[in-house]
């Protein structure tokens, strides 16, 4: 099977040696995305909860990318700074996830500079 790589202009380009997003199959493999804008590279927002919509809108647009939506999200892994914070970014998540939610891990992670890092599998088949 082919790997396909993803990339947009219109989500946060990588930071290191990795593929914004990879198409294997029928699955759309999302790498950690972060709350950065798209153009600057700046981060987006002091609270959790910008945060968490930057980083989500940052997933979106490489799930769009590769033919995808959020609709179609099976996994996805959640890194928080600080788990205090859950309930706040889960007010965030849950909005932009439609029924049936996505399985997802939640751990507390050292993260540099920002709250919220969040990586995705999406399914594409039928």
């Amino acid at each position: 099977m082919s790997k396909q790589q993803i990339s947009t202009t219109t989500g946060a380009p990588p930071q290191g040696a990795y593929s914004q997003g990879l198409k294997v199959g029928d699955f759309v493999f999302v790498s950690g995305q972060g709350p950065l804008d798209p153009s600057s590279g700046a981060i987006v927002g002091n609270t959790i909860e910008e945060q968490t919509e930057q980083t989500l809108s940052n997933v979106q647009a490489i799930l769009e990318a590769a033919g995808a939506t959020m609709a179609d999200v099976v996994k996805s892994t959640v890194h928080l700074s600080d788990l205090g914070m859950f309930q706040r970014f889960n007010q965030v998540y849950a909005s932009r996830f439609p029924d049936p939610k996505p399985t997802r891990t939640t751990v507390g992670s050292q993260l540099l500079g920002i709250l919220v890092e969040i990586d995705v599998i999406a399914y594409v088949g039928e």
